[in-house]
């Protein structure tokens, strides 16, 4: 790696392994996953619920659950290691250069504070204002997200808005401090289309405006084709395939990513047609295989597949579409 990217790479993880402890003793969620966001990018983060999709990004903020921890590898944001970090030095980086957007604002919100001052508080903790400049500020981010009459607004409890509204207010108290990186966690999984629809939207345009990165997770690969820049797919806590958008809509090379995208109507598709679908269940993280997570479900899985982990190699010229498969593998060498 140059240091040209090196000046690019805003967020970098490597290897980055997280168990969770249980009766029988400690079992891996999320195993040596890789991934990078530059400045000024979005991040596609895709994969089936349970994968390891929402852990690996709160463990950066060191905000895992109790008796879920990573035990291995490192994560730099901005050149700063933020597993060695102090408490101190990560408050200021959550909320501050990392904004949050979560994926249910009922849960998220506090349901007994005023809009205004769930707004209000993160710019007096991280940017010292007081708060008359605070309130302006509040009011100018509903503006900037698009919810009208936004001074009136600052009044209004949680459960007085729309499900619309209540996300908007999340992107707004995720940009409150002009974050460097807006981490979105599934924001639209509550929402009906139309709404969804208008949030991606917005997020596109705020980046747009704002210059931040993003990292968008999700399990809809539909949602995401014209948002993100690039897509990491992930199953059973591990990066499969690594890939700019449009090369990966145009070229999927791991067999789970087709399946994925297989997966997705078409409206060229017969209307009494049936989807395609994965067969089986992704492994529970007690019961992992010993070789490709991918290969009791795999149609081209050979003997190497079960017993041997692949790595995420590349598969094009440019060395930016990366795929973690012994077929793409023996397939580009026999080429």
């Amino acid at each position: 790696m140059t240091g040209a990217t090196d000046t690019r790479r805003l967020l970098d993880v490597k290897g980055l392994t997280i168990e969770i402890d249980g009766r029988n003793g400690p079992a891996v969620v999320v195993d040596n996953i890789d991934l990078h966001v530059d400045r000024g990018e979005t991040l596609g983060v895709v994969g089936e619920s349970g994968c390891g999709k929402s852990l690996t990004m709160l463990s950066l903020m060191r905000l895992l659950p109790n008796k879920i921890r990573v035990t291995r590898g490192e994560a730099k944001f901005d050149g700063r290691d933020l597993q060695t970090m102090s408490n101190k030095e990560l408050r200021k980086v959550r909320g501050g250069d990392v904004g949050f957007v979560f994926q249910d604002p009922m849960t998220s919100l506090n349901p007994v504070m005023r809009i205004g001052d769930q707004l209000i508080e993160p710019l007096i903790y991280h940017r010292g204002m007081k708060k008359p400049e605070a309130r302006k500020r509040a009011a100018d981010l509903l503006r900037l997200v698009g919810i009208p009459g936004p001074e009136e607004r600052l009044q209004a409890y949680p459960h007085e808005l729309s499900g619309g509204m209540r996300q908007r207010v999340m992107i707004a108290i995720g940009l409150a401090c002009d974050p460097k990186l807006l981490i979105a966690d599934e924001p639209t999984t509550a929402l009906d289309v139309t709404i969804q629809a208008q949030i991606v939207d917005l997020v596109k345009e705020l980046r747009r405006k704002l210059g931040m990165s993003v990292v968008w997770i999700t399990h809809d690969l539909a949602l995401i084709a014209g948002l993100v820049d690039r897509v990491a797919v992930l199953y059973a806590g591990t990066v499969v395939e690594d890939a700019p958008v449009d090369e990966l809509y145009a070229n999927p090379r791991h067999p789970y990513t087709q399946g994925l995208l297989a997966s997705i109507p078409k409206l060229s598709d017969a209307p009494a047609a049936r989807l395609s679908s994965i067969g089986g269940t992704p492994p529970e993280p007690r019961r992992r295989p010993p070789g490709c997570p991918f290969a009791p479900r795999c149609p081209l899985a050979m003997e190497i597949c079960r017993t041997t982990v692949p790595r995420l190699e590349p598969v094009s010229a440019s060395g930016g579409h990366r795929a973690a498969c012994f077929a793409v593998e023996q397939a580009r060498e026999a080429a």
